[in-house]
């Protein structure tokens, strides 16, 4: 008996949604990351994009948990002199709540060609509603 490898040919993808609503921002990133790379399926396999599409739902109502609103900075820089951008959490939370989910999940995503095609793979809104109930997403059940 053989090992199992998975190929692009023989994945099934699926789509789930999250719901973020009042859960700590690292929670939510750590199941969102493992869903896009796969890792919850026991055909997976480390040189193959066996992952799923991952919906996330209500990102301004995710939580920071402890003083990081205020101490924890985006930055960010725009390759000219002098040109480092940062921001705090809160107000990035309060502008752009879907970039702070992405930047999380990306951290937790290998730093190579199958994390860049993983995360192209994550979808995040900042309310409660999306339009792809034409890829009939199921609500990931397991608990964050």
């Amino acid at each position: 008996m053989s090992t199992f490898m998975a190929n692009a040919g023989n994945v099934e993808k699926k789509w789930y949604i999250i719901d973020a609503a009042d859960k700590p921002l690292g929670r939510v990133a750590t199941q969102v990351a493992r869903i896009l790379r796969g890792k919850h399926k026991p055909t997976f396999t480390p040189h193959v994009n066996t992952g799923d599409h991952v919906i996330v739902l209500n990102a301004s109502k995710i939580v920071l948990t402890g003083k990081k609103l205020d101490q924890k900075m985006y930055r960010r820089h725009t390759l000219h002199p002098g040109g480092l951008k940062e921001m705090k959490y809160r107000d990035l939370m309060a502008t752009k709540p879907e970039r702070a989910v992405m930047l999380a999940v990306k951290g937790m995503l290998p730093k190579n060609s199958l994390g860049k095609e993983a995360l192209t793979n994550l979808r995040v809104y900042r309310g409660a509603e999306h339009n792809h109930e034409a890829q009939k997403p199921e609500v990931w059940t397991q608990e964050l």
